[in-house]
């Protein structure tokens, strides 16, 4: 597995349009001007419409990372690649698919 090393200037969604933001514990390492996105970090959802019939809200509200990187990690905690594997999850902590990320650095990769 290897990806290019997001960080919390990148852009994603979740399956159902909602805006990702990031909060880092990472305050050593950069790319692109940005801190690299780990494990620790959260990563909050705003904006999504998604509701279960009939007519209730159910918007994906965080990110739960499941597969970092295998080999990189800042500060001790693993990295999140491109292709690090996530599922977006409602206030209940249901899952409701993964992430979409839309742009990232286009430099730096890792495993």
């Amino acid at each position: 597995m290897t990806g290019l090393l997001l960080h919390v200037g990148m852009t994603a969604i979740c399956p159902h349009g909602g805006q990702v933001s990031v909060v880092s514990t990472n305050t050593r390492v950069k790319v692109s001007g940005q801190f690299v996105a780990t494990m620790s970090d959260i990563f909050t959802i705003t904006g999504c419409v998604f509701t279960i019939p009939p007519g209730v809200v159910h918007p994906c509200v965080l990110i739960k990372w499941i597969v970092p990187a295998s080999r990189v990690t800042v500060m001790g905690q693993p990295v999140l690649l491109t292709d690090s594997t996530g599922l977006c999850q409602a206030p209940d902590q249901s899952p409701q698919g993964p992430p979409n990320i839309i742009v990232t650095q286009l430099t730096v990769t890792g495993t």
